[in-house]
């Protein structure tokens, strides 16, 4: 299988870059009834008038699920999401900002619990159309080894 990348495999400073995608009203609307944050942050237009960010912003969530979405390519059954780590939503993400994503591959380490995986953090930056920064967020993958590690002694 092509996508099949072992932990021998992930190289430090790799970089997938994404196309981007457009957030649009409809995408606000669809994830606050999903998940039920009707905040007058995402849903009223005029109270956001009134507000430092003067329009309404899209969920953080949102952004974060989208950004994660576009950069899962081709599934490599070699590996999984572990989790995420220092996730920050640096700035608004507005109706009909296009957002994409970069995943730079910044460490790799040994799993103490298991001998035949390893973890791969990747470091996620979610970019506007401005080239703005919106989010950022340590991804960390649990990924196989060709061979388990030895058992110490």
């Amino acid at each position: 299988m092509a996508n099949e990348m072992f932990f021998e495999d992930y190289e430090i400073g790799d970089l997938r870059e994404t196309t981007g995608r457009t957030i649009t009203e409809a995408d606000v609307v669809l994830h606050a009834g999903q998940t039920g944050d009707f905040y007058p942050h995402h849903m009223d237009a005029e109270w956001c008038k009134s507000q430092p960010f003067g329009q309404r912003i899209a969920h953080g969530t949102l952004v974060f699920s989208v950004g994660v979405g576009m950069t899962a390519g081709p599934t490599n059954p070699r590996a999984m999401s572990y989790g995420y780590d220092r996730l920050r939503f640096v700035r608004p993400v507005y109706m009909n900002d296009t957002i994409r994503a970069r995943a730079l591959v910044k460490e790799k380490r040994d799993d103490a619990k298991r001998r035949g995986h390893g973890i791969v953090v990747e470091s996620l930056e979610v970019i506007n159309q401005r080239s703005e920064t919106v989010l950022v967020a340590d991804h960390l993958l649990l990924v196989e080894r060709r061979a388990p590690l030895p058992q110490s002694l």
